[in-house]
């Protein structure tokens, strides 16, 4: 009997110690746009953003906005709060709420691979902290890079790559001159061939495509 309650004890000692956010299960966003449904999921070490984009989806802040701005091999955007409705040729981009998100970067853990949930922002000029939108975000196409581009990179930027960046940015593809400049706050696991449907549109002079592409809603999902 006492080493049963021994026993049990060191059971429950081993599972104080596990670290809570070990045990959180990550949030999953369902995007669905007028070109298909991208499944995201958010990144408990990125809160602030995780929290605030919950608080956005369940507001209905993106049900009906466009994705305004696309750059082939690079990324599409959306979450302009003007965007709604707006006519073929309103200019897009600076609609947003009245606050910020403090930088949360989680680097080299998250970088801007192919695929990666990101938030938009400010340039350095005005917002030296990198704080990021409330409301626009983008998604990473990117392109594929060689290791003499990356390394080049390293070597001219000193930018360092870790083997496992540089292996996704060789085989998957990404924009590796964003990381550390750009909060990434989750990923898509489903739909990358509706983000790809996207970024191949038609664009005008200022990226925004020339048919809109509309976000109908988005909604928290279960696995």
């Amino acid at each position: 009997m006492r080493r049963i309650l021994t026993m049990l004890f060191v059971s429950v000692f081993m599972l104080s110690l596990c670290p809570l956010h070990a045990q959180e299960t990550e949030t999953l966003v369902l995007i669905d746009t007028d070109m298909g449904k991208i499944k995201v999921k958010l990144f408990n070490d990125t809160p602030l953003h995780r929290d605030n984009f919950i608080k956005n989806v369940k507001e209905h802040r993106y049900d009906g906005l466009l994705f305004h701005r696309v750059i082939k091999q690079f990324m599409i955007q959306g979450g302009d709060i003007n965007s709604k409705d707006a006519p073929l040729d309103a200019h897009l981009g600076d609609g947003d709420l009245d606050y910020t998100i403090p930088a949360e970067f989680v680097y080299p853990k998250y970088f801007h691979k192919r695929g990666m949930l990101c938030a938009a922002r400010t340039p350095d000029e005005e917002n030296p902290e990198k704080a990021s939108s409330a409301t626009q975000f983008y998604i990473v196409t990117g392109k594929f890079f060689t290791e003499m581009e990356l390394d080049k990179m390293t070597k001219e930027k000193g930018i360092k790559f870790t083997p496992e960046q540089k292996e996704a940015y060789m085989l998957e593809g990404g924009t590796p001159h964003l990381d550390g400049n750009y909060t990434v706050f989750g990923e898509v696991i489903q739909g990358m061939k509706v983000v790809d449907k996207i970024q191949f549109v038609e664009t005008n002079a200022e990226d925004r495509p020339t048919k809109n592409i509309k976000i109908k809603s988005m909604k928290l999902i279960e696995k």
